[in-house]
């Protein structure tokens, strides 16, 4: 299976633990985590997986800086995450979050140049990673000139350009056609080995976190709660693999 050998030794880059994230609505006071904890170690594909409103997405909000939990802590190289940073660049579901009035090149350079970059080496390394995600032809365009694919591709770029430590994915593929989708979790494969990159990715798809995975945290029904905590590598197929989240998974709807 791909990715079993990837998963690199040592110390965890990344550390949640015992975190709760909670926030208020107009009738209360909603728990969307609850004592969470798990590490991603360098390099590896960490997929959160579980079902609609289990706090997926929060939790991922919450390792980019965006909110702070009300108890637990979550770390970076052993740092409190306290806000939002260009260590974690995030891919939003959203297939315009690019900026409208700005080419393919100008919104992979803008971040980059944002963080004191010169333009000669922003435009160089945009470049670089547009041309990785073969949108070179691409490159003087904007996003209204571009399918839903390929500005996911920009943002991808934009993400990996920054060289974060870690590239923050939310459900980035839900909103394409299934066969621009499986095209694209064939790229994020193929992008993640070749820069190494460490990624946490969001998804409530069962075969999308088997495809990408070197390990998936399963969390059940709201609030969301550590379920499973699943090493990819020490599972025969794929199969198998996906068997086995999908009785969790089932199992947390009846719990």
């Amino acid at each position: 299976m791909e990715g079993a050998g990837d998963i690199q030794a040592g110390q965890p880059l990344l550390e949640v633990e015992a975190a709760t994230i909670q926030y208020e609505s107009e009738a209360a006071v909603v728990v969307a985590i609850h004592q969470v904890s798990f590490s991603v170690r360098k390099g590896e594909r960490f997929v959160i997986l579980g079902r609609s409103g289990c706090g997926k997405s929060t939790l991922l909000k919450a390792i980019g800086g965006y909110l702070t939990p009300v108890e637990g802590r979550i770390t970076l190289h052993g740092k409190p995450i306290g806000s939002a940073g260009p260590d974690r660049m995030v891919v939003w579901q959203d297939p315009d979050q690019l900026l409208p009035w700005k080419t393919v090149r100008e919104n992979v350079v803008y971040p980059l140049t944002l963080t004191g970059v010169s333009k000669a080496e922003a435009r160089e390394r945009a470049d670089a990673f547009i041309a990785m995600v073969d949108l070179t032809r691409a490159a003087d365009q904007y996003p209204h000139q571009l399918s839903g694919g390929m500005k996911m591709r920009v943002a991808v770029a934009r993400g990996l350009a920054m060289k974060p430590a870690v590239l923050l994915m939310d459900e980035p593929f839900a909103a394409l056609d299934a066969l621009t989708r499986h095209r694209m979790q064939d790229e994020l494969l193929r992008l993640q080995a070749e820069t190494g990159a460490t990624v946490v990715f969001v998804t409530h798809d069962i075969a999308e976190a088997c495809k990408l995975a070197t390990r998936i945290l399963v969390l059940s029904p709201h609030p969301g709660q550590v379920k499973a905590n699943l090493d990819v590598g020490r599972f025969v197929s794929r199969e198998a693999l996906a068997q086995t989240v999908g009785s969790l998974i089932h199992e947390g709807a009846k719990a």
